[in-house]
């Protein structure tokens, strides 16, 4: 297996790496956009000036000059003729003002310009010599004296005196057109400047993504894959395959984590190899030993069975012709002969019993009976049955729950109740007759039984004994049988999945209780 990889290279964070980008792209935009900020404010600007402040002023400066004309026309005009309504021009000039100095205010200090301030003042102070030394005095005499006193001199005074206003209202205009003219200039400049720096932003913009983009390629997206490939190499099987701490911190860091991972991976494999490897001996070598011990149980189990059948016969001639000779010479020999001849019948007798009990209790599990739906009420009543003439003897009373119906060998749990309630009718109390009850309740998946009696009950220190084939508890001569019925109890529980114990408690008798699965 491969070594823990190489030392993580120090190199700087992938945050470091994206706060300098970041604030280097943020402030090269930031000038970007404040640059723009300042040509577009100063290009609107510029436009007010162009489109509106100069607009406005030539198109009033123009109106002016016509109501100018108009008016210098209408005096001539009444000069010529007396009529008052030629003076409608003159009058209407008059209210709507030909103050050029007032109209160019706004603009001359818009634009700064002393001329174009001294010009509209030339202007307006020649427009209104005009009609101060002219076209006044001239409609008071015609008002007075008549259009006749009218005198040649008069007229070509007030023709130079209007040509000086003409001259200095179109030296105003001029200056006027001259300003708006680089105005326009000005404008058309900014707008190309402004053009210029949107797509001066607009490069930036894209080279900023660009830069991003390349960024986070080579600083994540290419870092990543690498990982990912040597994670996917490692996790598809290459336990061998180094994973490689590249990129920056963040990314090598968790590079070396995940190398770290696959050594300790490695290391678990080879234990965990280690011990499948112990495990399958071990496996072996139990599957070895239980073939073994169940080959044991099969001759054990065959030998136990023809044992016991075997010795049945031979068993019963010498107890058959043990009891022949006690009934043909009984009381014809002394008395010790004729005790022997009892002693000879009566160990025929139990031998006899312990043979059969032991070939029952071989059956069990092994001559396989039919698994149906056992009702243990009815199983109950014939084991009852089958006691009949004990209980009857013994004056006992046999009571139960409502008993369930459960999935066993019918037979095996008819011998089951018979030994249980057997055992309580014969170890019953000497002072009170037996009572015998058996109780049921449910448990999670399976019924729990107990049967509970009065009689001389079970020291504590013989719990488990009890259920030992052939162990008894009392001499042959005080209680009969064989010590094997609560063994076969609990190898009938055994096989029918369920388990049996003592239980302890306070009071008189017995209480021994045992579980069988739910037939559900």
């Amino acid at each position: 297996m491969s070594a823990p990889g190489p030392l993580v290279r120090q190199t700087s964070t992938l945050r470091g790496r994206l706060r300098a980008l970041l604030v280097t792209a943020g402030v090269v935009l930031g000038l970007v956009l404040t640059a723009t900020g300042l040509v577009f404010a100063h290009l609107v600007d510029v436009q007010h000036t162009v489109t509106l402040e100069y607009f406005d002023a030539i198109t009033q400066a123009n109106g002016a000059y016509i109501r100018l004309v108009d008016a210098e026309t209408a005096v001539r005009g009444y000069a010529l003729t007396g009529d008052p309504v030629t003076l409608e021009p003159y009058e209407r000039a008059r209210e709507e003002g030909v103050d050029f100095a007032a109209l160019a205010e706004g603009v001359a200090s818009a634009a700064d310009d002393e001329e174009l301030a001294r010009t509209s003042r030339a202007a307006a102070e020649a427009a209104e010599r005009w009609e101060t030394e002219f076209a006044a005095p001239l409609i008071a005499q015609i008002e007075s004296q008549g259009h006749e006193s009218v005198q040649p001199d008069q007229v070509e005074r007030g023709k130079r005196l209007f040509d000086e206003t003409r001259t200095a209202a179109t030296a105003y205009l001029d200056h006027l057109r001259e300003l708006r003219a680089a105005g326009v200039a000005d404008l058309d400049r900014w707008t190309r400047i402004a053009s210029s720096i949107v797509s001066v932003l607009v490069l930036a913009a894209i080279a900023v993504g660009v830069l991003l983009w390349v960024a986070l390629k080579r600083w994540v997206v290419e870092p990543v894959d690498a990982l990912a490939a040597d994670a996917r190499a490692v996790s598809s099987g290459e336990l061998d395959h180094p994973v490689q701490a590249t990129g920056p911190g963040e990314i090598a860091t968790l590079a070396a984590d995940v190398e770290t991972m696959r050594v300790s991976l490695v290391r678990q494999v080879q234990v965990v190899e280690a011990s499948r490897a112990e495990i399958t001996l071990a496996h072996d070598r139990l599957t070895e030993q239980a073939e073994e011990l169940r080959r044991s149980n099969r001759d054990l189990e065959q030998f136990a069975y023809v044992a016991s059948h075997d010795l049945q016969e031979p068993l019963r001639k010498v107890a058959s012709f043990t009891q022949l000779l006690q009934k043909r010479y009984g009381g014809q020999l002394d008395e010790r002969a004729d005790q022997y001849i009892e002693f000879a019948v009566d160990g025929a007798k139990r031998m006899q019993r312990l043979i059969q009990d032991l070939l029952g209790f071989s059956r069990v599990g092994r001559v396989g009976g039919e698994v149906s739906d056992v009702d243990l009420g009815q199983t109950l009543a014939q084991a009852e049955d089958n006691l009949e003439e004990s209980i009857a003897e013994a004056h006992a009373v046999v009571t139960h729950d409502e008993l369930p119906v459960v999935r066993g060998e019918s037979a095996l749990l008819v011998q089951l109740f018979q030994n249980l309630v057997g055992n309580a009718v014969k170890f019953r109390h000497p002072d009170r007759p037996p009572h015998v009850h058996i109780s049921v309740a449910r448990t999670d998946d399976a019924w729990q039984f107990e049967c509970r009696d009065n009689g001389i009950g079970i020291d504590a220190q013989y719990a488990d004994r009890v259920f030992v084939i052939f162990q008894r508890l009392h001499a042959k001569d005080v209680y009969e049988g064989t010590g094997i019925g609560l063994a076969l109890c609990k190898k009938i529980v055994e096989f029918h999945g369920g388990r049996i114990w003592i239980d302890q408690r306070e009071g008189d008798g017995t209480s021994i209780c045992w579980t069988l699965p739910d037939r559900t």
